[in-house]
């Protein structure tokens, strides 16, 4: 696992998913490093998973949250983020690729731009493990994080990497056995990393199939599966902005991604017609309400591409929104 994105196996940590990693960081790390009058800036298009946990961390130390606005086309602007950085900056947390949009953030710019104020960057690679070719210590990231489910394989897993340096620095999160070194009733001293964040009886056939999915996704060729999926995407992005009634969102060279609304039909609605004729989408909200507020609508839906979509997807996907245009006249 950690050979996928470039890392060493003492720095990666096994979890329940990245939203369990984003927590472990904040409960540990970020109890430890940071106070009041301390600064964290995420984005608007982040998952709650990367919201909720620094929101929690703020109201226990008092750290401020900063977001950093999008750029029209939906990426996360880095230029406004260059201007809202200070020293009082100790963490950037911020998607990789979004999980509404598929826009790919400029990932060696932000942990320059994070480092340049002396902060830690934690990357939410949960979108970008499957279809980008990731190198953690290339980028010279802190903090990333990912999860199996995104990557073909089982659900209930995912990982964190992070620096040694940091990871033997940060306390344990979850007591019990496995993270442990000796246990008196007077004290108990504790496993190195990472298996002092790794409590309690492992998760063993889903840790077998996340390392079965990255060997998948690795002997398909992560740059084959990009190119195959953004080849997709614009095809889809074509083919429904020849339709009346739709709205896009997001950049052109979105990463497997389109969300889109059907003018007049709620995204639950189009998701259930569609899956009657076959098409799976998701409907909703995508665990990114701010986003949603910002895009002005209460939903998309979100047609993502994989490694064994084809053309004969897009044709369905247009037929079945054809469809939905006509019972909903």
């Amino acid at each position: 696992m950690a050979a996928l994105i470039g890392g060493q196996e003492n720095e990666l940590v096994f979890t329940r998913g990245a939203t369990e990693a984003i927590n472990l960081v904040a409960q540990t790390w970020g109890v430890q490093n940071l106070k009041a009058g301390d600064r964290i800036l995420i984005s608007t298009l982040e998952h709650h998973a990367n919201i909720v946990p620094w929101q929690m961390l703020r109201d226990r130390t008092g750290v401020g949250i900063d977001i950093c606005p999008l750029t029209d086309v939906g990426l996360i602007d880095l230029d406004a983020a260059e201007r809202m950085l200070t020293s009082a900056h100790k963490l950037v947390s911020v998607a990789h690729v979004s999980n509404v949009l598929g826009s790919v953030l400029d990932a060696p710019r932000a942990v320059a731009l994070a480092h340049n104020v002396g902060a830690k960057i934690l990357l939410d690679g949960c979108q970008s493990v499957a279809r980008l070719t990731v190198d953690v210590k290339a980028l010279d990231a802190d903090f990333y994080v990912f999860s199996a489910h995104k990557l073909y394989g089982p659900t209930g897993i995912g990982a964190l990497w992070a620096k040694a340096d940091i990871l033997d620095a940060m306390p344990p999160w979850q007591g019990g056995g496995a993270m442990i070194d000796k246990v008196t009733f007077e004290r108990t001293t504790y496993a190195p990393a990472p298996q002092r964040f790794e409590a309690g009886t492992p998760a063993i056939v889903e840790a077998i199939g996340f390392g079965a999915a990255a060997d998948f996704v690795t002997a398909q060729g992560l740059a084959t599966i990009h190119a195959h999926e953004c080849a997709l995407v614009a095809k889809a992005r074509e083919a429904l902005q020849a339709m009346n009634s739709i709205r896009l969102f997001g950049p052109e060279d979105s990463a497997g991604i389109l969300s889109f609304a059907l003018e007049g039909v709620h995204p639950h609605d189009l998701g259930t017609i569609l899956d009657e004729e076959g098409v799976a989408i998701r409907a909703g909200h995508h665990c990114a309400q701010p986003l949603m507020a910002h895009l002005g609508v209460p939903a998309t839906a979100r047609a993502s591409f994989g490694i064994y979509s084809d053309e004969s997807d897009i044709a369905a996907l247009v037929r079945g929104i054809e469809r939905t245009k006509r019972i909903f006249g």
